[in-house]
């Protein structure tokens, strides 16, 4: 029977919403900074508490429920506007309280957001920034999140996306001395199919074809990998090409200090493509006090 007390905490109703985006236990333990097994009681005393299970668990996965869709599709964004209103109690005009808590992937923690975090933390020091590292486009409202970074991909109606860092990028080609002297120097994309590749995948998805671009001609070319590595491992990646083991294809602001001192060769420069830069993505209804601050911030530096 369910418990007749139907009150549930906004903590539980927190853990709730992290493991529904997380798709399980142990995730939603790391990005809240506790243990599975505390997790696990906190999701069975909730189900307790409403009669109703909100989790199909199986032994590999588990699902939202349908009560457990329509529980996080009205809380997730009642709990975002709760946490915004207690941030703007908690700051005055003059000092910015509370919590940013931003969702972005690790493409941007190499030489793009650490510089623009620091000087966010010298404005505001009675901010708490938490920065969860992820790939996948996740929904920020239910993943506890204030905002997210991205690129170029589709957004819901109701977000906001504003350039942070550079309006565009490049993509690069390279490898080491020791390689091209051992195999050449390719002269077309095309010929990188007989070479050693070095290929960074995206978590959770297939591994991206290569795209190169010169004047109004366009090619898209899916080398062999001979090492592929994940996007967490993208500095090992550049470590290896320095080593000599294949060509490496990422963006240009990772490899420049490498060209610059001549550990890695710009391979095929005349074909790399140039795209949009990131985005930083937030919904246009809750604007608590730290994320005002931080999108300030953002467009002073534009």
């Amino acid at each position: 029977m369910p418990n007749n007390d139907l009150s549930a905490s906004l903590d539980d109703l927190r853990v709730f919403l992290a493991v529904a985006d997380a798709n399980g236990f142990r995730t939603a333990a790391k990005r809240l900074g506790q243990s599975p097994s505390t997790i696990s009681e906190t999701i069975s005393r909730l189900e307790l508490r409403l009669g109703v299970p909100l989790f199909s668990r199986t032994t590999r996965s588990i699902m939202l429920t349908e009560a457990g869709r329509a529980l996080a599709t009205r809380t997730a964004p009642l709990l975002s506007e709760a946490r915004a209103a207690l941030d703007e109690a908690a700051s005055s005009q003059n000092t910015v309280r509370g919590r940013l808590r931003l969702n972005v992937p690790g493409a941007v923690m190499f030489d793009i957001l650490p510089p623009i975090i620091d000087r966010y933390m010298a404005a505001h020091p009675d901010v708490r920034v938490e920065l969860v590292v992820e790939d996948r486009l996740v929904d920020i409202t239910a993943a506890d999140c204030d905002a997210g970074i991205r690129y170029g991909e589709h957004l819901e109606q109701d977000m906001i996306a504003i350039p942070i860092g550079p309006r565009q990028q490049q993509a690069a080609l390279a490898a080491a001395p020791s390689y091209l002297e051992r195999f050449g120097v390719p002269t077309h994309p095309g010929e990188l199919l007989t070479h050693d590749c070095i290929r960074i995948r995206i978590s959770g998805a297939a591994v991206g074809a290569w795209e190169f671009e010169r004047g109004s001609e366009t090619l898209t070319v899916d080398p062999p990998a001979r090492l592929i590595v994940g996007t967490a491992g993208a500095m090992a990646a550049i470590a290896l090409a320095k080593s000599g083991r294949g060509l490496l294809y990422t963006f240009r602001n990772w490899l420049d200090p490498h060209f610059a001192d001549g550990t890695l060769v710009p391979v095929l420069q005349d074909w790399w493509p140039r795209y949009d830069g990131p985005r930083l993505y937030f919904s246009r209804r809750f604007m608590p006090a730290p994320l005002r601050a931080f999108v300030d911030l953002v467009a002073e530096q534009r």
